[in-house]
């Protein structure tokens, strides 16, 4: 996959921006990175979006910047000069799409039907918009044009929101979704920075959906994991798992190790709905993996990894639900 789009995929949100004055550009684009979703469509809607794509280019460097609503070969052009990294068109236009891949340009043109997507796979193209995503069916809609397509990929706009969004991210053929819910006009004209940081925060939590699956203890041998494990499960009226390697007690929320695991102590498991979303965005607030801890699905993205170091004894894991 292109290096661009598989960065979206790892960011997995895509802010899509249509802003009035240029001047607010660059803290609003700030206040996305702080909020965690480091990419933005800048919509050519407005007169100000060249302005604003060439300010964010230049002056938030995290931020990786596309341009939307091109719709004619004029605004591209001013759409790459100003820094675009993405073009996005809203429709499909076969003349634009090929006058952008000729420069090239990444392109991501909207289609909606099957012809339009087929049109786009013919150019090589290897991921394409979806819009409107909920007035044209929605995730239900991708999932029946994935038997036929599977080797296209989506990014959704359009009608998505922090509610649904997991209903298309959750489907391996979504790259990303885009969204306008936290950078509506009111906010950008009101300055209200930290607003915007909050509601991208609460995105990026639903997103990874990290939460607690387990607490592995280490025991010295087979024969203690499993008196330990009999012993909490009696006392909670549940029955103990054996799974040959450890016992599991608790309804499963502890498992006593048959033999010394990783952390002096134990380990805590955490289950998120991406792995692979989980190392970009906590790699990005400092958290550290153990890259050989590693497993791959058969996708070939990441389903499993430690993080670096123990934590009061505890190694700590995250696994894909």
């Amino acid at each position: 996959m292109n290096e661009v789009l598989h960065t979206l995929s790892k960011i997995g949100i895509v802010p899509v921006i249509a802003i009035d004055d240029p001047k607010k550009a660059v803290p609003l684009a700030r206040a996305l990175v702080a909020g965690g979703l480091n990419a933005a469509e800048v919509t050519f809607r407005t007169a100000a979006a060249e302005e604003a794509i060439r300010a964010i280019a230049a002056e938030v460097p995290d931020m990786v910047v596309g341009a939307g609503t091109v719709t004619s070969r004029e605004r591209l052009d001013r759409a790459l000069a100003a820094g675009s990294q993405f073009i996005v068109t809203p429709g499909f236009n076969p003349d634009t799409v090929k006058y952008g891949l000729d420069k090239g340009a990444l392109m991501l043109p909207g289609t909606a039907t099957g012809g339009e997507m087929e049109q786009a796979m013919a150019l090589g193209l290897e991921v394409v918009k979806f819009f409107p995503a909920e007035d044209n069916g929605g995730v239900k809609k991708l999932k029946a044009l994935a038997g036929p397509y599977r080797e296209l990929k989506w990014m959704p706009t359009g009608g998505v929101n922090t509610k649904n969004m997991m209903d298309y991210l959750s489907f391996n053929q979504i790259v990303a979704c885009g969204g306008t819910w936290m950078v509506k006009k009111d906010l950008i004209e009101g300055e209200c920075w930290d607003e915007i940081t909050a509601i991208c925060k609460e995105a990026v939590k639903v997103m990874l959906g990290i939460e607690l699956a387990h607490i592995g203890v280490n025991t010295d041998s087979r024969e203690e994991a499993e008196r330990l494990a009999k012993l909490v499960s009696c006392m909670l009226g549940l029955s103990p798992r054996d799974t040959g390697k450890s016992w599991f007690a608790a309804d499963n929320s502890i498992e006593f190790m048959s033999h010394k695991g990783p952390g002096t102590n134990g380990h805590i498991g955490f289950r998120t709905n991406s792995v692979e979303r989980c190392i970009y965005h906590l790699g990005r607030q400092g958290v550290e993996f153990n890259e050989d801890s590693i497993t791959y699905n058969d996708k070939g993205a990441p389903k499993f990894v430690y993080l670096k170091g123990e934590y009061g004894g505890f190694a700590i894991h995250l696994v894909n639900k």
